[in-house]
């Protein structure tokens, strides 16, 4: 189907083309008429072209102000001349003059078909006319190909030398190109257009002629690169400049290599990159829900933090540097706001992956691996928005941790990893909000950073792990740095898995209740009646639940 450059223009030749038969002839030659009349640059509108056409005026004032400019008026009159004449039955005999096919008008002036159609596309005009033999073929008129050669006799007689190239000037077009080669380091592109400005030649042609000497003679080629594959270790090498910066242009004379070829192992290697990526996203059924983008994206984009005016926002400790006190200046996330910030970051990996999925080795699609790493990029701003917005509760938990081996910043630093890895594993669909699984998260890992002394374990005897985070999250952090409540609540949900005896005796002799002081086996035993024994084995009971219980969460956070 032929496509017209004017929406208007595409539905008048769909009207001309239905209407009375002896009219069609008129149409097409009043197109042909036009389009020789316009001028590129000038803008006309199609009140006028409709009356040129048919004699009528157009009613319509929207259609009716519509302007074209010049080139693309005469493209879609050339369109709309075949358009018609296939819904006409116009013969040849029906014109008064000579009328060519393609085949006869290259032989005419010594040309390929291929410059026919060059020509065709620089306005020669055509029609698709009945011949002799009863076949409907692309035809030239007489008084259109004198119109268009007209003012284009050097154009027209380099491409009737086109075919006519003896073996001298070939022998002279191989010079240059060694010549230019050795002395600039040429790619075959630039060694092309050079000669074809000098010799009058296309520049395929060039092209042609070197490609062809050097299959010939593989001994003496000016591109000897050009005749075998490239190797992986160039390949890398050509995909760490050019994402350096270094222009595809110096990347193919360096490499003897078409710009093309260059741009083609660009987007092999950037799909074997995307490939290998492990984009991972937390699943919600939604995502495949038929107007997902709708109901998760919505029509609005914007996931810039709201102006710090609109918060009250705590003032930043005095005892921080510019930096980390500029933290405070970024407001905090409502509980809907996370929800949805999460929801789109996993969402629109969701959307990338599955396309990644999609992705051909064998036949690479510039459009698609854009739309994956555009995909990506966005993701990464929702949850660079996430990270900013979370950077405060890092700081609060590390100024807890100062005072041994690493500094504040070295804390910082291997909290913020932290936090992201906690962005990762998040699932929002829980109901749970952020800040209480990133906060267990960042302590988890600064519990393995921090020194024995400073964690203060000595008044525990079991050794569990498991439970001394727990306890040591309880005893070492108040209000805020953490939210207690939240922190509290998990911690119950975890002890909930126990009998009221097993929770009892973790709970006091660990010091979980923030009520009470830690209480030895003994006193323990004391209280419930039970021997000090007794109570030493119901706690090793209840630990073992509970390291089947956290090893899960464990994993999860340390992955």
């Amino acid at each position: 189907m032929r496509k017209f450059i004017s929406t208007a223009m595409a539905k008048l030749s769909r009207e001309l083309s239905g209407g009375l038969a002896r009219l069609k002839m008129k149409y097409v030659n009043s197109a042909e008429e036009l389009s020789r009349m316009i001028d590129p640059a000038q803008e006309y509108p199609f009140d006028f072209v409709l009356f040129w056409l048919t004699g009528y005026k157009g009613g319509s004032t929207e259609v009716g102000e519509h302007k074209m400019l010049g080139a693309d008026l005469r493209k879609d009159l050339l369109e709309l001349m075949l358009d018609v004449c296939d819904h006409a039955k116009l013969h040849t005999s029906d014109y008064d003059e000579q009328v060519y096919d393609t085949p006869l008008l290259a032989k005419r002036f010594k040309v390929s078909a291929k410059t026919i159609q060059r020509w065709r596309n620089n306005g020669l005009p055509a029609r698709r006319l009945i011949f002799p033999d009863g076949k409907r073929r692309v035809a030239f008129c007489e008084s259109s190909v004198e119109w268009f050669t007209k003012g284009r006799a050097r154009q027209i007689d380099r491409s009737g030398r086109f075919t006519q190239m003896t073996d001298l000037e070939r022998e002279q077009i191989v010079r240059w190109a060694r010549r230019m080669v050795a002395a600039e380091e040429c790619c075959l592109s630039e060694v092309a257009r050079r000669l074809a400005e000098r010799t009058g030649r296309a520049v395929e042609t060039i092209r042609y002629t070197i490609r062809r000497h050097d299959s010939q003679r593989p001994d003496e080629a000016i591109f000897p690169a050009k005749t075998g594959p490239m190797g992986e270790q160039d390949k890398k090498a050509i995909y760490r400049a050019f994402l350096k910066g270094i222009a595809v242009g110096t990347l193919a004379r360096h490499y003897n290599r078409t710009r093309g070829s260059i741009y083609r192992v660009v987007n092999e290697m950037r799909a074997m990159e995307l490939l290998d990526k492990s984009i991972g996203c937390i699943y919600n059924p939604q995502f495949d829900l038929p107007n997902a983008d709708d109901v998760i994206l919505g029509d609005s984009q914007d996931i810039e933090p709201l102006q710090a005016a609109a918060q009250k926002l705590p003032s930043a400790p005095g005892d921080l540097p510019p930096y980390l006190r500029s933290l405070y200046g970024v407001p905090l996330l409502t509980a809907d706001e996370e929800k949805d910030l999460f929801r789109r970051y996993n969402y629109i990996k969701h959307k990338a992956d599955k396309l990644r999925r999609q992705i051909d080795p064998a036949q690479i699609r510039t459009t698609q691996l854009k739309r994956i790493e555009r995909l990506l990029m966005q993701a990464n701003v929702v949850k660079n928005r996430i990270i900013r917005a979370n950077l405060r509760l890092v700081v609060s938990i590390a100024k807890k941790h100062v005072g041994g081996a690493q500094t504040l910043f070295e804390l910082i630093s291997d909290g913020n990893v932290s936090l992201m890895r906690a962005v990762e594993k998040f699932d929002y669909a829980r109901g749970n909000r952020f800040s209480t699984y990133a906060s267990w998260a960042i302590m988890r890992n600064f519990a393995r950073s921090v020194t024995k002394e400073q964690v203060q374990r000595d008044h525990f005897v079991t050794g569990q792990e498991e439970i001394l985070d727990i306890a040591r999250s309880m005893q070492s952090y108040d209000a805020s740095a953490i939210n207690i409540r939240e922190l509290r609540e998990s911690i119950d949900l975890v002890l909930a898995q126990l009998t009221a005896t097993e929770r009892s005796i973790l709970i006091g002799h660990f010091g979980l209740d923030e009520k009470q002081s830690a209480k030895t086996l003994d006193e323990l035993g004391r209280r419930l009646s039970l021997s000090k024994e007794r109570v030493r084995q119901i706690e090793i009971r209840a630990l073992k639940k509970l390291r089947d219980v956290l090893y899960p969460q464990r994993a999860e956070l340390l992955s």
